[in-house]
């Protein structure tokens, strides 16, 4: 495939220079990179209507990065190791302009370049771009962020500000109406902040003295890579979810939430079943629109011992909604907290994910009942060396179809339990109504 790279220098200059300590999301993302290796950058890629020109990407480039604090944002490293925010009024980014035989494979060879390296923290701008064309016309604009400037809500709000540029002048048409990080790094320094974040140890604190301790054993196969990635694909969980979501009165989220649980119950006989919950914060005043990161984790532990399935949705939107009421706090003290209790309790284990990330169910209403549903199918993807908890399990809406990711480490849950964990949420979904309780499954482990 021929391609020819050239590079376009995109001045920029906003309102606001100085130093910040970082916020207690940048500082939690911070502190999972160093701790994992794991880069973390955020992004893809878009395909671009016809008529889309360089200049106009420019001009998108240089107000985004003008307008939000964020992009602008790097670190400065004191000798102890601890790092502080340092935002520049004005500067310099580099637009990559790739002419290419074929514009969609060249796309996702610079998504996947941007994805793999590690941004220079204190050097480099945290955004980058590519504008990929065929034929001179503009197939496809790649973007990767930092995730230390923003989380995927964030690059939400990016997306809705861009209505608000005047491709005539390049200007923005209203205010920036959001709090930038600096101004949340000073409310987290504050007496609010110091109670909210007080709040959401104690209930830290609660749940960990609760849940049982060595969840997960120890796997009779291990592999190298250590983690391994299983994706299912499931047209009856899409086909399920609606009629459970009517029945209960309970969002898709946290159905799926309930499955994970008492397929992890089922799977290992420990009860109840935890997650940490991956918090927006996004209902706090002033961060709706925040181009920021602002995303914490926050823990839940939910009882599904002896109840049918609606009953433990219940549990879980009961038991996610007091998580997500909790996700905001310095990742410093949640540490001293972990290792006081750890001290206590020597085979506390909580580092499980459950990242919801189905957003719209596309079509799910449309699907009638009785109809034939297309198979579920499985495939392993990823295989890595580190990750960011012993078991990490992500859900996605997909067409017709829901995705149930499930990456795991292997010295704890073999490649068979791995898949077996997956199949179980699916038939846990797609069998709620069964008057079975969910006590009566037997616990086996892979």
């Amino acid at each position: 495939m021929g391609t020819e790279t050239r590079r376009i220098t995109v001045p920029f200059a906003g309102a606001g220079a100085g130093t910040a300590p970082m916020t207690w999301a940048q500082l939690g993302i911070w502190k999972t990179m160093v701790r994992t290796g794991i880069n973390m950058n955020i992004g893809g890629t878009v395909p671009m209507p016809p008529g889309t020109t360089v200049e106009e990407m420019q001009t998108l480039l240089r107000y985004l990065v003008s307008r939000h604090q964020s992009l602008r944002t790097r670190l400065r490293f004191h000798p102890d190791g601890a790092a502080e925010q340092v935002l520049s009024e004005a500067g310099e980014l580099t637009l990559e302009l790739v002419d290419a035989d074929d514009p969609a494979a060249a796309a996702e060879e610079v998504r996947a370049r941007y994805a793999a390296q590690a941004f220079d923290y204190e050097r480099e701008w945290p955004v980058r771009m590519a504008v990929v064309r065929g034929g001179g016309a503009v197939t496809h604009v790649v973007l990767m962020y930092c995730h230390l400037a923003v989380d995927g809500f964030g690059i939400e709000a990016i997306v809705r500000d861009m209505a608000n540029l005047d491709p005539a002048t390049g200007e923005a048409t209203a205010p920036v109406d959001a709090l930038t990080p600096f101004e949340t790094a000073a409310k987290q320094a504050g007496p609010s902040g110091r109670r909210a974040a007080e709040k959401s140890l104690r209930h830290w604190e609660h749940v960990l003295r609760d849940i049982p301790e060595r969840r997960l054993g120890t796997s009779d196969d291990p592999r190298e890579p250590r983690y391994w990635e299983l994706i299912l694909r499931s047209p009856a969980m899409h086909r399920a979810l609606p009629g459970i979501a009517q029945r209960t009165g309970i969002g898709p989220g946290y159905i799926l939430l309930a499955a994970y649980a008492v397929a992890l119950f089922r799977r290992t006989g420990r009860n109840p079943s935890v997650a940490q919950l991956v918090v927006s914060n996004r209902f706090r005043p002033g961060c709706g629109d925040s181009v920021s990161q602002l995303a914490q984790l926050s823990l839940c532990s939910i009882d599904v011992a002896g109840v049918p399935f609606d009953e433990a949705v219940r549990r879980a939107f009961t038991a996610a909604t007091s998580a997500f009421m909790h996700g905001y706090y310095d990742p410093a003290g949640l540490d001293a907290l972990v290792a006081r209790v750890a001290q206590e309790r020597p085979g506390l284990e909580y580092d499980i994910i459950v990242n919801d990330r189905m957003g719209v169910m596309a079509g799910a209403d449309a699907i009638a009942d009785g109809g034939p549903v297309a198979p579920t199918t499985t495939r392993w993807s990823r295989k890595v060396d580190s990750l960011d908890a012993v078991l990490n399990i992500s859900f996605d809406a997909a067409p017709d179809a829901v995705e149930v990711t499930v990456c795991a480490d292997t010295h704890r849950l073999s490649p068979a339990g791995i898949e077996a964990l997956a199949w179980e949420i699916e038939r846990v979904t797609t069998f709620s109504e069964d008057a079975v309780e969910i006590a009566g499954a037997s616990s086996t482990q892979g």
